[in-house]
Protein backbone atom coordinates (compact mmCIF):
# COMPACT_ATOMS: atom_id res chain seq x y z
CA UNK A 1 0.00 0.00 0.00
CA UNK A 2 1.57 3.29 -1.17
CA UNK A 3 1.47 6.53 0.78
CA UNK A 4 -0.32 8.59 -1.90
CA UNK A 5 -3.82 9.69 -1.24
CA UNK A 6 -6.18 8.82 -4.11
CA UNK A 7 -7.62 11.71 -6.22
CA UNK A 8 -11.24 12.26 -5.28
CA UNK A 9 -13.65 11.15 -7.96
CA UNK A 10 -15.56 14.51 -8.14
CA UNK A 11 -12.28 16.37 -8.81
CA UNK A 12 -11.43 14.02 -11.67
CA UNK A 13 -14.90 14.55 -13.16
CA UNK A 14 -14.60 18.35 -12.99
CA UNK A 15 -11.17 18.21 -14.72
CA UNK A 16 -12.61 16.01 -17.45
CA UNK A 17 -15.43 18.53 -17.98
CA UNK A 18 -13.02 21.48 -18.13
CA UNK A 19 -10.88 19.88 -20.86
CA UNK A 20 -13.65 19.61 -23.46
CA UNK A 21 -14.85 23.12 -22.62
CA UNK A 22 -11.34 24.51 -23.06
CA UNK A 23 -10.89 22.64 -26.34
CA UNK A 24 -14.22 23.94 -27.60
CA UNK A 25 -13.27 27.50 -26.72
CA UNK A 26 -9.91 27.16 -28.47
CA UNK A 27 -11.54 25.74 -31.58
CA UNK A 28 -14.07 28.56 -31.62
CA UNK A 29 -11.31 31.14 -31.21
CA UNK A 30 -9.28 29.60 -34.03
CA UNK A 31 -12.36 29.51 -36.25
CA UNK A 32 -13.10 33.16 -35.48
CA UNK A 33 -9.52 34.17 -36.27
CA UNK A 34 -9.64 32.21 -39.50
CA UNK A 35 -12.87 33.93 -40.55
CA UNK A 36 -11.41 37.30 -39.55
CA UNK A 37 -8.31 36.66 -41.66
CA UNK A 38 -10.39 35.59 -44.65
CA UNK A 39 -12.66 38.62 -44.44
CA UNK A 40 -9.77 41.05 -44.00
CA UNK A 41 -7.80 39.44 -46.82
CA UNK A 42 -10.50 39.05 -49.46
CA UNK A 43 -11.45 42.39 -51.04
CA UNK A 44 -14.63 42.84 -53.02
CA UNK A 45 -14.22 43.87 -56.66
CA UNK A 46 -10.59 45.05 -56.38
CA UNK A 47 -9.60 47.57 -59.01
CA UNK A 48 -13.13 48.78 -59.77
CA UNK A 49 -13.51 52.44 -58.78
CA UNK A 50 -16.25 53.63 -56.47
CA UNK A 51 -19.29 54.96 -58.36
CA UNK A 52 -18.17 52.98 -61.42
CA UNK A 53 -21.79 52.17 -62.28
CA UNK A 54 -22.93 55.80 -62.31
CA UNK A 55 -23.88 57.06 -65.77
CA UNK A 56 -22.73 60.65 -65.24
CA UNK A 57 -19.00 60.83 -65.84
CA UNK A 58 -18.61 63.83 -63.53
CA UNK A 59 -20.12 61.89 -60.64
CA UNK A 60 -17.73 59.02 -61.36
CA UNK A 61 -14.83 61.41 -60.71
CA UNK A 62 -16.14 62.59 -57.35
CA UNK A 63 -14.41 59.79 -55.32
CA UNK A 64 -11.04 60.68 -56.88
CA UNK A 65 -11.54 64.36 -56.08
CA UNK A 66 -12.55 63.66 -52.48
CA UNK A 67 -9.65 61.25 -51.90
CA UNK A 68 -7.15 63.70 -53.41
CA UNK A 69 -8.51 66.54 -51.26
CA UNK A 70 -8.19 64.50 -48.05
CA UNK A 71 -4.67 63.29 -48.93
CA UNK A 72 -3.37 66.73 -49.89
CA UNK A 73 -4.87 68.47 -46.85
CA UNK A 74 -4.01 65.81 -44.26
CA UNK A 75 -0.39 65.18 -45.33
CA UNK A 76 1.09 68.57 -44.25
CA UNK A 77 -1.27 68.72 -41.28
CA UNK A 78 -0.11 65.33 -40.01
CA UNK A 79 3.57 66.22 -40.49
CA UNK A 80 3.08 69.48 -38.60
CA UNK A 81 1.19 67.80 -35.73
CA UNK A 82 3.68 64.94 -35.31
CA UNK A 83 6.73 67.17 -35.60
CA UNK A 84 5.74 70.34 -33.78
CA UNK A 85 3.06 69.21 -31.30
CA UNK A 86 4.35 65.75 -30.38
CA UNK A 87 8.06 66.48 -30.91
CA UNK A 88 8.72 63.53 -33.26
CA UNK A 89 11.78 63.47 -35.48
CA UNK A 90 11.08 65.27 -38.78
CA UNK A 91 12.07 62.41 -41.07
CA UNK A 92 10.08 59.85 -39.10
CA UNK A 93 7.11 62.22 -38.92
CA UNK A 94 7.17 62.70 -42.71
CA UNK A 95 7.38 58.98 -43.37
CA UNK A 96 4.53 58.12 -41.00
CA UNK A 97 2.38 61.00 -42.25
CA UNK A 98 2.86 59.81 -45.84
CA UNK A 99 1.91 56.26 -44.91
CA UNK A 100 -1.19 57.53 -43.07
CA UNK A 101 -2.54 59.86 -45.77
CA UNK A 102 -1.34 58.99 -49.29
CA UNK A 103 -3.04 55.53 -49.33
CA UNK A 104 -6.36 57.38 -49.11
CA UNK A 105 -6.08 57.81 -52.88
CA UNK A 106 -5.82 54.02 -53.18
CA UNK A 107 -9.12 53.71 -51.32
CA UNK A 108 -11.04 54.73 -54.45
CA UNK A 109 -10.27 51.41 -56.16
CA UNK A 110 -8.89 49.17 -53.37
CA UNK A 111 -10.23 50.38 -50.01
CA UNK A 112 -9.42 47.18 -48.10
CA UNK A 113 -5.76 47.25 -49.16
CA UNK A 114 -5.62 50.95 -48.26
CA UNK A 115 -7.03 50.09 -44.83
CA UNK A 116 -4.22 47.59 -44.21
CA UNK A 117 -1.59 50.22 -45.00
CA UNK A 118 -3.19 53.05 -43.03
CA UNK A 119 -4.09 50.87 -40.04
CA UNK A 120 -0.52 49.56 -39.82
CA UNK A 121 0.86 53.10 -40.16
CA UNK A 122 -1.44 54.37 -37.39
CA UNK A 123 -0.41 51.52 -35.09
CA UNK A 124 3.32 52.11 -35.74
CA UNK A 125 2.80 55.85 -35.18
CA UNK A 126 1.14 55.11 -31.83
CA UNK A 127 4.14 53.00 -30.81
CA UNK A 128 6.52 55.76 -31.90
CA UNK A 129 4.66 58.37 -29.86
CA UNK A 130 5.24 56.37 -26.66
CA UNK A 131 8.95 57.33 -26.70
CA UNK A 132 8.57 61.09 -27.33
CA UNK A 133 8.09 63.74 -24.69
CA UNK A 134 5.25 65.68 -26.34
CA UNK A 135 2.58 63.01 -25.89
CA UNK A 136 1.65 64.27 -22.40
CA UNK A 137 -1.81 65.84 -22.29
CA UNK A 138 -2.31 64.99 -25.98
CA UNK A 139 -4.43 62.52 -27.91
CA UNK A 140 -3.13 58.96 -28.12
CA UNK A 141 -3.01 56.42 -29.82
CA UNK A 142 -5.00 58.14 -32.58
CA UNK A 143 -3.92 61.70 -33.37
CA UNK A 144 -6.61 64.13 -34.64
CA UNK A 145 -5.42 64.00 -38.29
CA UNK A 146 -5.26 60.20 -38.10
CA UNK A 147 -8.85 60.07 -36.82
CA UNK A 148 -10.09 62.25 -39.70
CA UNK A 149 -8.25 60.20 -42.31
CA UNK A 150 -9.40 56.92 -40.74
CA UNK A 151 -13.05 58.00 -40.77
CA UNK A 152 -12.79 58.99 -44.46
CA UNK A 153 -11.30 55.56 -45.12
CA UNK A 154 -14.19 53.90 -43.25
CA UNK A 155 -16.67 55.63 -45.54
CA UNK A 156 -14.88 54.41 -48.67
CA UNK A 157 -14.59 50.94 -47.19
CA UNK A 158 -18.29 50.74 -46.33
CA UNK A 159 -19.28 51.71 -49.88
CA UNK A 160 -17.45 48.73 -51.32
CA UNK A 161 -16.99 45.81 -48.93
CA UNK A 162 -19.55 43.33 -47.67
CA UNK A 163 -21.03 43.46 -44.18
CA UNK A 164 -18.86 40.74 -42.63
CA UNK A 165 -15.70 42.50 -43.77
CA UNK A 166 -16.89 45.77 -42.25
CA UNK A 167 -17.58 44.03 -38.94
CA UNK A 168 -14.11 42.48 -39.04
CA UNK A 169 -12.50 45.89 -39.65
CA UNK A 170 -14.49 47.46 -36.83
CA UNK A 171 -13.63 44.70 -34.35
CA UNK A 172 -9.97 44.88 -35.33
CA UNK A 173 -10.05 48.62 -34.66
CA UNK A 174 -11.55 48.02 -31.23
CA UNK A 175 -9.07 45.24 -30.43
CA UNK A 176 -6.17 47.54 -31.30
CA UNK A 177 -7.60 50.20 -29.00
CA UNK A 178 -7.95 47.72 -26.12
CA UNK A 179 -4.38 46.56 -26.71
CA UNK A 180 -3.17 50.17 -26.60
CA UNK A 181 -4.45 50.48 -23.04
CA UNK A 182 -1.63 48.19 -21.87
CA UNK A 183 1.06 50.58 -23.18
CA UNK A 184 -0.65 53.93 -22.73
CA UNK A 185 1.83 56.74 -21.86
CA UNK A 186 1.30 58.68 -18.66
CA UNK A 187 -0.91 61.75 -18.75
CA UNK A 188 -1.98 61.08 -22.37
CA UNK A 189 -5.59 61.38 -23.45
CA UNK A 190 -6.98 58.12 -24.79
CA UNK A 191 -8.85 58.44 -28.11
CA UNK A 192 -9.40 54.82 -29.04
CA UNK A 193 -12.98 54.71 -27.70
CA UNK A 194 -13.90 57.83 -29.68
CA UNK A 195 -12.30 56.41 -32.81
CA UNK A 196 -13.98 53.05 -32.30
CA UNK A 197 -17.44 54.61 -31.95
CA UNK A 198 -17.04 57.06 -34.84
CA UNK A 199 -15.67 54.32 -37.09
CA UNK A 200 -18.72 52.19 -36.33
CA UNK A 201 -21.02 55.11 -37.16
CA UNK A 202 -19.27 55.76 -40.47
CA UNK A 203 -19.32 52.07 -41.40
CA UNK A 204 -23.00 51.80 -40.56
CA UNK A 205 -23.91 54.94 -42.47
CA UNK A 206 -21.90 53.97 -45.55
CA UNK A 207 -23.23 50.41 -45.54
CA UNK A 208 -26.79 51.71 -45.29
CA UNK A 209 -26.24 54.02 -48.25
CA UNK A 210 -24.68 51.21 -50.29
CA UNK A 211 -27.44 48.72 -49.49
CA UNK A 212 -30.08 51.32 -50.29
CA UNK A 213 -28.41 51.97 -53.64
CA UNK A 214 -28.19 48.24 -54.32
CA UNK A 215 -31.88 47.85 -53.50
CA UNK A 216 -32.78 50.70 -55.86
CA UNK A 217 -30.69 49.20 -58.66
CA UNK A 218 -32.29 45.79 -58.17
CA UNK A 219 -35.72 47.43 -58.17
CA UNK A 220 -34.94 49.21 -61.43
CA UNK A 221 -33.64 45.97 -62.94
CA UNK A 222 -36.75 44.14 -61.79
CA UNK A 223 -38.97 46.85 -63.21
CA UNK A 224 -37.09 46.62 -66.50
CA UNK A 225 -37.49 42.86 -66.54
CA UNK A 226 -41.17 43.17 -65.63
CA UNK A 227 -41.72 45.71 -68.39
CA UNK A 228 -40.03 43.41 -70.90
CA UNK A 229 -42.12 40.50 -69.68
CA UNK A 230 -45.30 42.58 -69.98
CA UNK A 231 -44.36 43.56 -73.52
CA UNK A 232 -43.66 39.93 -74.38
CA UNK A 233 -46.93 38.80 -72.80
CA UNK A 234 -48.82 41.47 -74.73
CA UNK A 235 -47.18 40.32 -77.94
CA UNK A 236 -48.03 36.68 -77.26
CA UNK A 237 -51.62 37.56 -76.39
CA UNK A 238 -51.97 39.50 -79.61
CA UNK A 239 -50.50 36.67 -81.67
CA UNK A 240 -52.88 34.23 -80.01
CA UNK A 241 -55.83 36.48 -80.79
CA UNK A 242 -54.75 36.78 -84.42
CA UNK A 243 -54.35 33.01 -84.61
CA UNK A 244 -57.89 32.54 -83.30
CA UNK A 245 -59.25 35.01 -85.85
CA UNK A 246 -57.39 33.32 -88.70
CA UNK A 247 -58.95 30.03 -87.68
CA UNK A 248 -62.05 31.00 -89.67
CA UNK A 249 -59.96 31.68 -92.76
CA UNK A 250 -58.08 28.40 -92.58
CA UNK A 251 -61.23 26.44 -91.66
CA UNK A 252 -62.99 27.92 -94.70
CA UNK A 253 -60.18 26.81 -96.99
CA UNK A 254 -60.26 23.31 -95.52
CA UNK A 255 -64.06 23.20 -95.95
CA UNK A 256 -63.67 24.13 -99.60
CA UNK A 257 -61.20 21.28 -100.08
CA UNK A 258 -63.58 18.84 -98.38
CA UNK A 259 -66.59 19.89 -100.45
CA UNK A 260 -64.69 19.79 -103.72
CA UNK A 261 -63.14 16.42 -102.94
CA UNK A 262 -66.52 14.92 -101.92
CA UNK A 263 -68.37 16.34 -104.94
CA UNK A 264 -65.71 15.60 -107.56
CA UNK A 265 -67.06 12.09 -108.47
CA UNK A 266 -70.53 13.60 -109.07
CA UNK A 267 -69.34 16.68 -110.96
CA UNK A 268 -66.81 14.90 -113.17
CA UNK A 269 -68.02 11.89 -115.13
CA UNK A 270 -65.91 8.98 -116.16
CA UNK A 271 -63.16 9.29 -113.56
CA UNK A 272 -61.34 6.06 -112.66
CA UNK A 273 -62.03 4.15 -109.46
CA UNK A 274 -58.54 5.01 -108.20
CA UNK A 275 -59.28 8.72 -108.62
CA UNK A 276 -62.54 8.37 -106.68
CA UNK A 277 -60.63 6.71 -103.85
CA UNK A 278 -58.01 9.47 -103.97
CA UNK A 279 -60.71 12.14 -103.73
CA UNK A 280 -62.22 10.26 -100.79
CA UNK A 281 -58.84 10.15 -99.07
CA UNK A 282 -58.41 13.90 -99.64
CA UNK A 283 -61.84 14.58 -98.13
CA UNK A 284 -61.11 12.39 -95.10
CA UNK A 285 -57.77 14.11 -94.53
CA UNK A 286 -59.43 17.52 -94.79
CA UNK A 287 -62.06 16.51 -92.21
CA UNK A 288 -59.32 15.34 -89.82
CA UNK A 289 -57.52 18.65 -90.35
CA UNK A 290 -60.72 20.51 -89.50
CA UNK A 291 -61.06 18.49 -86.30
CA UNK A 292 -57.47 19.31 -85.35
CA UNK A 293 -58.15 22.97 -86.08
CA UNK A 294 -61.09 22.91 -83.68
CA UNK A 295 -58.85 21.39 -80.99
CA UNK A 296 -56.25 24.08 -81.67
CA UNK A 297 -58.92 26.73 -81.34
CA UNK A 298 -59.88 25.25 -77.96
CA UNK A 299 -56.28 25.62 -76.81
CA UNK A 300 -56.10 29.23 -77.99
CA UNK A 301 -59.48 30.21 -76.55
CA UNK A 302 -59.04 32.91 -73.91
CA UNK A 303 -60.55 32.94 -70.44
CA UNK A 304 -62.90 35.71 -71.53
CA UNK A 305 -64.15 33.55 -74.39
CA UNK A 306 -64.67 30.64 -72.00
CA UNK A 307 -66.76 32.86 -69.71
CA UNK A 308 -68.83 34.00 -72.67
CA UNK A 309 -69.52 30.42 -73.66
CA UNK A 310 -67.46 30.49 -76.85
CA UNK A 311 -69.85 32.84 -78.64
CA UNK A 312 -67.29 35.29 -80.04
CA UNK A 313 -65.34 32.44 -81.62
CA UNK A 314 -68.36 31.60 -83.81
CA UNK A 315 -69.04 35.09 -85.12
CA UNK A 316 -67.83 35.98 -88.65
CA UNK A 317 -64.56 37.88 -88.81
CA UNK A 318 -64.97 41.54 -89.86
CA UNK A 319 -63.50 43.04 -93.01
CA UNK A 320 -63.17 46.27 -94.90
CA UNK A 321 -66.83 46.09 -95.85
CA UNK A 322 -67.68 46.78 -92.19
CA UNK A 323 -65.57 49.97 -92.00
CA UNK A 324 -68.56 52.29 -92.60
CA UNK A 325 -70.27 50.84 -89.52
CA UNK A 326 -67.04 51.22 -87.52
CA UNK A 327 -66.68 54.83 -88.65
CA UNK A 328 -70.30 55.51 -87.71
CA UNK A 329 -69.68 54.24 -84.19
CA UNK A 330 -66.55 56.38 -83.89
CA UNK A 331 -68.50 59.47 -85.00
CA UNK A 332 -71.05 58.80 -82.27
CA UNK A 333 -68.11 58.77 -79.84
CA UNK A 334 -67.42 62.41 -80.76
CA UNK A 335 -64.65 62.02 -83.37
CA UNK A 336 -65.36 63.45 -86.86
CA UNK A 337 -64.10 60.82 -89.30
CA UNK A 338 -63.91 60.86 -93.09
CA UNK A 339 -63.72 57.47 -94.82
CA UNK A 340 -62.28 57.06 -98.32
CA UNK A 341 -62.57 53.77 -100.24
CA UNK A 342 -61.64 53.03 -103.88
CA UNK A 343 -64.08 53.67 -106.74
CA UNK A 344 -63.54 50.30 -108.40
CA UNK A 345 -63.94 47.00 -106.56
CA UNK A 346 -60.73 45.37 -105.31
CA UNK A 347 -60.58 41.68 -104.35
CA UNK A 348 -58.97 41.17 -100.94
CA UNK A 349 -57.62 37.99 -99.44
CA UNK A 350 -59.30 37.13 -96.10
CA UNK A 351 -56.16 37.73 -94.03
CA UNK A 352 -55.56 41.12 -95.70
CA UNK A 353 -59.23 42.02 -95.33
CA UNK A 354 -59.21 41.22 -91.63
CA UNK A 355 -55.84 42.93 -91.01
CA UNK A 356 -56.96 46.13 -92.73
CA UNK A 357 -60.12 46.28 -90.61
CA UNK A 358 -58.26 45.64 -87.34
CA UNK A 359 -55.62 48.28 -88.12
CA UNK A 360 -58.32 50.90 -88.73
CA UNK A 361 -60.18 49.74 -85.63
CA UNK A 362 -57.14 50.07 -83.36
CA UNK A 363 -56.16 53.44 -84.85
CA UNK A 364 -59.65 54.90 -84.34
CA UNK A 365 -59.78 53.51 -80.80
CA UNK A 366 -56.50 55.30 -80.05
CA UNK A 367 -57.90 58.55 -81.48
CA UNK A 368 -60.98 58.29 -79.27
CA UNK A 369 -58.89 57.57 -76.18
CA UNK A 370 -56.01 60.00 -76.67
CA UNK A 371 -57.29 62.71 -79.06
CA UNK A 372 -61.08 63.01 -78.62
CA UNK A 373 -62.68 65.38 -81.08
CA UNK A 374 -59.70 65.40 -83.48
CA UNK A 375 -60.38 65.54 -87.21
CA UNK A 376 -59.57 62.09 -88.60
CA UNK A 377 -59.29 60.78 -92.14
CA UNK A 378 -59.32 57.05 -92.95
CA UNK A 379 -58.17 56.03 -96.39
CA UNK A 380 -58.17 52.42 -97.63
CA UNK A 381 -57.14 52.38 -101.30
CA UNK A 382 -54.86 50.27 -103.52
CA UNK A 383 -51.61 51.56 -104.94
CA UNK A 384 -51.29 52.63 -108.56
CA UNK A 385 -49.96 49.23 -109.65
CA UNK A 386 -52.74 47.52 -107.66
CA UNK A 387 -50.30 45.21 -105.90
CA UNK A 388 -50.62 46.63 -102.41
CA UNK A 389 -53.38 48.08 -100.28
CA UNK A 390 -52.63 51.34 -98.48
CA UNK A 391 -54.33 51.84 -95.11
CA UNK A 392 -53.85 55.39 -93.87
CA UNK A 393 -55.31 56.90 -90.70
CA UNK A 394 -54.36 60.51 -89.96
CA UNK A 395 -55.75 62.61 -87.14
CA UNK A 396 -55.07 66.19 -86.16
CA UNK A 397 -54.41 67.44 -82.66
CA UNK A 398 -57.50 67.46 -80.41
CA UNK A 399 -59.27 70.84 -80.38
CA UNK A 400 -59.11 71.15 -76.58
CA UNK A 401 -57.44 69.19 -73.84
CA UNK A 402 -60.05 66.79 -72.49
CA UNK A 403 -60.29 63.52 -70.67
CA UNK A 404 -59.87 60.39 -72.80
CA UNK A 405 -63.09 58.84 -74.04
CA UNK A 406 -64.13 55.25 -74.51
CA UNK A 407 -64.72 54.00 -78.06
CA UNK A 408 -68.13 52.57 -78.83
CA UNK A 409 -66.45 49.74 -80.75
CA UNK A 410 -65.20 47.44 -77.98
CA UNK A 411 -64.21 44.31 -79.92
CA UNK A 412 -60.65 45.46 -80.62
CA UNK A 413 -57.61 43.83 -79.13
CA UNK A 414 -56.69 46.79 -76.96
CA UNK A 415 -53.00 46.33 -77.77
CA UNK A 416 -52.71 49.30 -80.14
CA UNK A 417 -49.48 49.51 -82.11
CA UNK A 418 -48.37 46.03 -81.00
CA UNK A 419 -51.44 44.48 -82.64
CA UNK A 420 -50.98 46.57 -85.78
CA UNK A 421 -47.37 45.45 -86.19
CA UNK A 422 -48.28 41.80 -85.71
CA UNK A 423 -51.10 41.95 -88.25
CA UNK A 424 -48.88 43.70 -90.80
CA UNK A 425 -46.13 41.15 -90.20
CA UNK A 426 -48.69 38.37 -90.67
CA UNK A 427 -49.28 39.30 -94.33
CA UNK A 428 -45.70 40.50 -95.03
CA UNK A 429 -46.70 44.13 -95.14
CA UNK A 430 -45.16 47.27 -93.69
CA UNK A 431 -46.23 49.75 -91.01
CA UNK A 432 -45.16 53.32 -90.39
CA UNK A 433 -46.45 55.26 -87.39
CA UNK A 434 -45.48 58.49 -85.73
CA UNK A 435 -46.56 61.94 -84.52
CA UNK A 436 -47.16 64.85 -86.88
CA UNK A 437 -45.70 68.36 -86.54
CA UNK A 438 -49.13 69.84 -85.77
CA UNK A 439 -49.65 67.50 -82.82
CA UNK A 440 -51.60 64.82 -84.66
CA UNK A 441 -50.69 61.21 -85.35
CA UNK A 442 -50.35 59.08 -88.46
CA UNK A 443 -50.72 55.34 -89.05
CA UNK A 444 -49.77 54.08 -92.51
CA UNK A 445 -49.83 50.41 -93.48
CA UNK A 446 -49.03 48.70 -96.76
CA UNK A 447 -50.67 45.30 -97.22
CA UNK A 448 -50.04 43.07 -100.25
CA UNK A 449 -53.08 42.37 -102.42
CA UNK A 450 -51.42 39.23 -103.76
CA UNK A 451 -50.60 36.69 -101.01
CA UNK A 452 -46.90 36.06 -100.51
CA UNK A 453 -45.49 32.55 -100.05
CA UNK A 454 -45.56 31.48 -96.43
CA UNK A 455 -48.35 33.84 -95.37
CA UNK A 456 -51.62 32.34 -94.08
CA UNK A 457 -53.50 33.76 -97.04
CA UNK A 458 -51.33 31.81 -99.46
CA UNK A 459 -51.64 28.43 -97.81
CA UNK A 460 -54.33 26.93 -100.04
CA UNK A 461 -55.29 27.04 -103.70
CA UNK A 462 -58.80 27.82 -102.61
CA UNK A 463 -57.69 31.06 -101.04
CA UNK A 464 -57.92 33.10 -104.20
CA UNK A 465 -58.73 30.88 -107.18
CA UNK A 466 -61.11 28.05 -107.88
CA UNK A 467 -59.88 24.53 -107.88
CA UNK A 468 -59.07 23.04 -111.26
CA UNK A 469 -61.93 21.12 -112.69
CA UNK A 470 -64.62 22.93 -110.74
CA UNK A 471 -67.53 23.74 -113.05
CA UNK A 472 -68.89 26.54 -110.96
CA UNK A 473 -65.39 27.91 -110.64
CA UNK A 474 -66.43 29.92 -107.61
CA UNK A 475 -69.29 28.19 -105.92
CA UNK A 476 -67.07 27.23 -103.02
CA UNK A 477 -63.99 29.39 -103.43
CA UNK A 478 -65.50 32.76 -104.17
CA UNK A 479 -66.40 33.59 -100.53
CA UNK A 480 -62.68 33.70 -99.68
CA UNK A 481 -62.26 36.91 -101.71
CA UNK A 482 -63.70 40.11 -100.22
CA UNK A 483 -64.62 42.89 -102.71
CA UNK A 484 -63.65 46.44 -101.72
CA UNK A 485 -65.38 49.34 -103.41
CA UNK A 486 -66.50 52.88 -102.74
CA UNK A 487 -70.19 51.96 -102.62
CA UNK A 488 -69.54 50.39 -99.19
CA UNK A 489 -67.90 53.55 -97.82
CA UNK A 490 -69.38 56.35 -95.84
CA UNK A 491 -68.22 59.85 -94.99
CA UNK A 492 -68.88 61.74 -91.84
Amino acid sequence: MNGRSPTPAPEVARSAEREPARSTALRAARQALRILAVELGTPTEPGIPLFAGVQNRWLRRVPYLVAFTFAVSLLPTTINVLGNDYGMNGGLAGALATAQTVPLMLAVTRPLQAWWVIFAADFVCALGLTVVDGVANRAWPWTPPAIVGYLALMLALSLRERRRTLIAVWLTTGFAGILSETMMPERSQSTWVLTFVLAGVMLLMGASLRERGDAQRKLIEQETISEAERARRTLLEERTRIARELHDVVAHHMSVITVQADSAPYRISGIPKEAEEEFGSIAATARESLAEMRRLLGVLRSEETERQGGGPEKTPQPGVAMLPKLVEGTVRAGVPVELVLPEEPVALEPAVDLSAYRIVQEALANVVRHAPGAQTRVSVIPTADRTRLTVLIVNSAPPVASAPSTPLETTGTGHGLVGMRERVRLVDGSLDTGPLPDGGFRVAAQLPLTPTPGSPAAGSPAAGSPAPGSPASGSAASPSISPLSAKDSGSS
